[in-house]
């Protein structure tokens, strides 16, 4: 559903003033910590993130544990995004651990999450094909609603027809060795280099 409402041009061909275009990407359970959280809970753009979550598991091992463990953790991030840490709780927190002054002034900024990070929770009772349906149907219809809103053509792949145009004509000159020069320089380097290994 990335692909959506990706244009820069109303449906009557006027350029936009405005940004389109929401990127769409995750992770399931806690995998995404490590790779996006920070930007999602410090970074400069706000992001507006929707956390989806099913109570109950297909694999409930262990009693449910590891699921419980994964449930937490979608309830302690939206609540964490929500709230935030300010100084002043960061800075007791240092405090109570015994950290020197020096040090906790220096680690303090970054112990600091300003919250008010907007979030939405989508709790399923349990991944079912139907469930699964009615998500994709719930961002569809979300892709519709703003390209409405944004007078965009939600389903204009125009921009995709550009690559499959030049591919057309780049995918004969990978057929033998012989060296390309009639791209730009970046393209003719790079078919040119794929030939050495084909």
């Amino acid at each position: 559903m990335q692909g959506f409402n990706t244009l820069y041009v109303t449906r009557s061909g006027a350029r936009v003033d405005y940004n389109t275009g929401p990127i769409v990407w995750g992770e399931p359970g806690t995998n995404g910590q490590h790779a996006f959280y920070q930007l999602i809970h410090q970074g400069t753009r706000l992001v507006p993130a929707d956390f989806i979550a099913s109570a109950v598991s297909h694999n409930p091992i262990a009693a449910n544990l590891h699921h419980k463990l994964l449930l937490a953790n979608f309830l302690a991030q939206t609540e964490a995004l929500m709230k935030g840490k300010s100084s002043e709780e960061a800075r007791a927190e240092l405090e109570a651990a015994g950290m020197e002054k020096e040090k906790l002034e220096k680690i303090l900024p970054h112990k600091v999450f300003e919250g008010n990070r907007p979030t939405n929770s989508i709790l399923l009772k349990q991944l079912t094909p139907f469930t699964l349906g009615a998500l994709i149907a719930m961002y569809e219809h979300k892709i519709f609603t703003q390209g409405v809103i944004w007078d965009i053509n939600s389903y204009d792949q125009w921009g995709v027809e550009l690559g499959k145009q030049l591919a057309k004509a780049i995918e004969p000159e990978l057929q033998d060795n012989t060296p390309v020069s009639s791209h730009d320089s970046s393209t003719n380097g790079l078919i040119n280099f794929i030939k050495k290994w084909l």
